[in-house]
């Protein structure tokens, strides 16, 4: 029997009273696992071997989970320097945390386990110990150590230490090789090993040689090892995409910066100065040089909208306004402040009605994380400029916008604005919840914004979350599965954006 050099030396390693698993099979015949996953299915197809797949799951501690396995778990420090600081007595709590040597997150972390074990109570600000609680019992701790010298724990305690991200369990599929009778037949018979090649090279086709060759029959089967070349963000494929729909909508791209004068940001937005959206607790204001490149012109009609109003029945707000203020540099909190620049001309000249302009950028906020909502996230900005414009154009727009991505459930919601009247903001109904979750915002540009501009015709006006529109797309209940810290790589690697 003549066979494939490689199928040849794992019959020869392989045993017909024993299973051999393909680590060991590669140790013996020094080959790479892959070949010998490959010769071992084509040995089982010619009824030579037998080959038994087992699922096994590995535990690993994470980088936490070693540090608490070496330095203790933060709720048995708390508990042990609550005992010896106040010996079974109330204790300050300050004065617990700074014995116990916790710092940063492992404070909170051991406050709120202190209490889910049951080691005692928190009152007033004292931390009360248990003195009836054996800490040398802790059984996350026991796992820990367990773990860390290479031994199995308890199924149950395992989960706890995975919900903590302590330790992180992996399934890894084992296969064993065992002669069958007719593989120990041909070995006793003799089995040759026949010269095969893998592929075809031009230098065979020109010589012939490819006539008297054998070549290797390709298994499908086989295991290959897995490659993770980069690849686009499934945000920045999103993007895109949004770009392609507008492109092809008429819409023309726009650019500016990321820091940029308030000016831009909120002042020719009309703003006022002592919005609450525009303090230091709600903005990034950065410590650099104002922006002097800002025409005075421009300046001065925007100060005398915010100070006295935009025609005959206009009216400010009658509130102070600072040059300083408007120059001051600050990350943007919506990229309004490219179509401020844009609609001025102070970018690309001046422009005549019609015009269609978006971007989809980043901006930042000083908000709180939640599900939907981040620090720094992607806007859709667009404008259309022209005459006679109404709210149902508007709507119009974002009907076609989102029909391009599936979504056709678009609600609209009176709102108000400072910059836009009429203001509306839009939903979506998310697939999986089925909640209607914010997705926009939108509106006709005030008076007050385009007049100091020199826009004499309708603006109507959006800014739409990206985040958002991905979640309506494929049903993500939390944005910061695919932004951040905390994104599933997972999910990044297998999901496409369809075209």
């Amino acid at each position: 029997m003549r066979l494939p050099e490689s199928q040849v030396a794992v019959l020869n390693a392989a045993s017909a009273t024993d299973e051999r698993t393909i680590a060991q099979l590669a140790e013996a015949t020094d080959l790479k696992p892959e070949t010998v996953t490959g010769a071992a299915f084509d040995l089982r197809d010619e009824g030579l071997v037998s080959v038994t797949e087992t699922v096994e799951e590995d535990v690993e501690l994470t980088d936490e989970g070693v540090e608490y396995a070496d330095d203790g778990l933060p709720e048995l420090r708390l508990y042990r320097a609550a005992m010896d600081v106040g010996d079974g007595d109330a204790v300050p709590m300050g004065q617990v945390i700074g014995a116990s040597a916790l710092g940063g997150p492992q404070v909170d972390i051991a406050l709120s386990n202190f209490a889910r074990k049951g080691y005692g109570h928190i009152d007033s600000g004292e931390l009360v110990p248990d003195s009836d609680v054996d800490a040398d019992a802790d059984d996350e701790a026991a796992a820990l150590a367990a773990l860390a010298a290479g031994d199995h724990v308890d199924a149950d305690v395992l989960d706890q230490l995975e919900s903590r991200n302590l330790v992180v369990r992996r399934e890894r599929t084992i296969r064993a090789v065992t002669l069958t009778d007719e593989g120990v037949t041909a070995l006793m018979e003799g089995v040759e090993a026949a010269e095969t090649v893998d592929r075809l090279t031009p230098e065979m086709l020109t010589s012939g040689e490819w006539e008297d060759v054998e070549f290797t029959e390709y298994n499908v089967e086989a295991d290959a090892p897995e490659v993770r070349g980069g690849k686009k963000h499934i945000l920045r494929q999103t993007a895109d995409r949004v770009k392609d729909v507008l492109v092809g909508m008429g819409f023309a791209e726009m650019e500016g910066p990321h820091a940029d004068a308030d000016f831009w940001i909120n002042d020719c937005l009309f703003m006022p100065q002592d919005h609450p959206a525009r303090t230091h607790w709600d903005r990034f204001a950065l410590d650099v040089p104002p922006m002097e490149d800002i025409p005075e012109d421009l300046i001065d009609r925007v100060r005398d909208a915010h100070l006295n109003g935009v025609g005959d029945d206009g009216d400010g707000y009658h509130s102070p306004w600072s040059e300083d203020f408007a120059r001051a540099i600050a990350l943007r909190g919506h990229t309004t402040s490219l179509s401020m620049r844009y609609l001025s001309g102070h970018e690309v000249g001046e422009l005549e009605p019609p015009q269609r302009y978006f971007s989809v950028e980043k901006v930042y906020r000083n908000d709180t994380l939640d599900p939907t909502h981040l620090l720094e996230f992607y806007q859709i900005e667009g404008w259309v400029m022209a005459e006679d414009l109404s709210v149902r154009d508007l709507m119009g727009t974002f009907e076609e916008f989102y029909s391009h991505f599936g979504i056709t459930d678009i609600q609209f919601k009176p709102h108000y604005n400072p910059y836009t009247e009429p203001s509306f903001e839009l939903f979506g109904r998310h697939p999986e919840t089925g909640e209607l979750i914010e997705i926009g915002n939108s509106g006709m540009f005030r008076e007050e914004v385009l007049r100091p501009l020199g826009v004499e015709c309708d603006v109507m006006a959006w800014g739409l979350a990206l985040e958002r529109l991905l979640m309506l797309m494929y049903g993500f209940d939390d944005i910061r599965d695919v932004h951040g810290t905390m994104c599933d790589l997972d999910l990044l690697r297998e999901t496409e954006v369809l075209k």
